[in-house]
């Protein structure tokens, strides 16, 4: 039978497009799953501030009656605006192996983005880069985390043969924490305060509340992401969740700054335990038990591996080794938390400013992820 492909329509269909990824890889090892609801929440145009300038639709394909992939359709005005382009992003997908199930997706959000005057297609992306972008095209047996996505590796193999290329990669890393960090690190990490007047800042509660410093960790981040490969400026609606959503959870210790004489931030650098295995345990939802699996990692018996969430650097503190501040002050917390790896998340493949902050420690690139695009014709 031919693939059917639904525009979802109901509640009840996007429950399938959200489960359909669980149903597809719940025996498999390597993948993380995603919590429902926040899933949800991202989906929502009243909860996720991108709506603002982001237009979507979703996507279900069907085959024999049964539901085969999914797929999301979204054009970031934005980016668009920002890069100079005309393009659909596709997000989400995934589809059983099955050349006439992906072909029939792709068509979906092609056809979508061309009665919108779009002139390309790539993904997968997200809404902005806070979602989970690339399709994995190596390490395929290595454990994911709760910010990428896990793919089978039929799915870069069908995107090649339906003519889509590279538009851009991701490098992954895994980082041993050093028993303790080498003398020559500690030194330049030093030198580099003194030259620069600079202070590692560490927060509280207290202080992220009263002197507004989940505003000002995301306005750099702004600033040092904005030259990044499709990146779009967050708006102050996308922050303010931002705020509300991560930090009440972090880990202070995990968190640290770096500002200059005056007190402006310079640096910020955002970690949290692993949260892999426990997403793996919950099966994607709060309720049982899953709530109890994620609390665990995080507060009560800590996994041996960190995930380094966010790196940014002032743009004119870039190249000048302020980077090295940032783990100056955390691996020892790393060590005394018992922590023995850690996950960079993904990189851009030519940013060599962020890599070369790992030419100190002990690393493995182990997984490598990658946008595909192509001209719709």
């Amino acid at each position: 039978m031919a693939v059917i492909v639904k525009k979802v329509s109901s509640k009840k269909e996007m429950h399938s497009f959200i489960r359909f990824n669980y149903e597809l890889y719940k025996n498999n090892p390597y993948s993380v799953p995603d919590l429902y609801d926040d899933v949800l929440n991202t989906f929502n145009k009243k909860k996720n501030a991108a709506f603002e300038f982001c237009d979507a639709e979703f996507f279900l394909a069907y085959k024999d009656d049964k539901l085969v992939g999914r797929v999301a359709a979204i054009i970031n005005r934005r980016a668009n605006e920002t890069w100079n382009k005309k393009e659909v992003r596709f997000g989400w997908i995934d589809f059983i192996d099955d050349a006439e199930v992906s072909e029939a997706l792709i068509s979906s959000v092609e056809q979508w983005g061309k009665g919108k005057g779009m002139t390309g297609i790539v993904g997968p992306l997200g809404f902005t880069d806070m979602d989970p972008e690339g399709m994995l095209v190596e390490g395929f047996d290595q454990l994911s985390t709760m910010a990428t996505i896990y793919n089978y590796p039929y799915y870069p193999v069908h995107m090649e043969k339906m003519g889509f290329e590279k538009e851009a990669d991701w490098v992954e890393f895994k980082l041993k924490v050093p028993e303790t960090l080498p003398d020559k690190f500690k030194r330049i990490s030093e030198i580099i305060l003194q030259k620069y007047n600079l202070k590692i800042k560490k927060l509280t509660r207290k202080e992220i509340n009263q002197k507004n410093y989940g505003q000002r960790i995301f306005e750099l981040i702004n600033e040092a992401y904005s030259p990044l490969y499709g990146f779009s400026k967050m708006t102050q609606g996308q922050i303010n969740q931002y705020v509300k959503m991560y930090l009440p959870i972090i880990d202070l210790r995990m968190v640290t700054l770096v500002e200059d004489a005056e007190g402006e931030l310079v640096a910020v650098g955002i970690s949290m335990p692993s949260l892999s295995e426990a997403l793996q345990k919950a099966k994607g939802k709060m309720l049982p038990f899953g709530w109890y699996h994620l609390l665990k990692a995080l507060f009560i018996k800590r996994p041996k591996t960190l995930d380094l969430l966010l790196v940014g650097v002032k743009p004119e503190y870039q190249s000048k080794g302020v980077n090295a501040l940032l783990f100056y002050d955390l691996v020892p917390i790393y060590k005394k938390m018992g922590f023995e790896y850690g996950e960079s998340n993904p990189e851009l493949e030519e940013n060599k400013k962020v890599q070369a902050q790992w030419s100190a420690f002990e690393s493995e690139l182990h997984k490598r992820r990658r946008a595909f695009r192509r001209d719709i014709v």
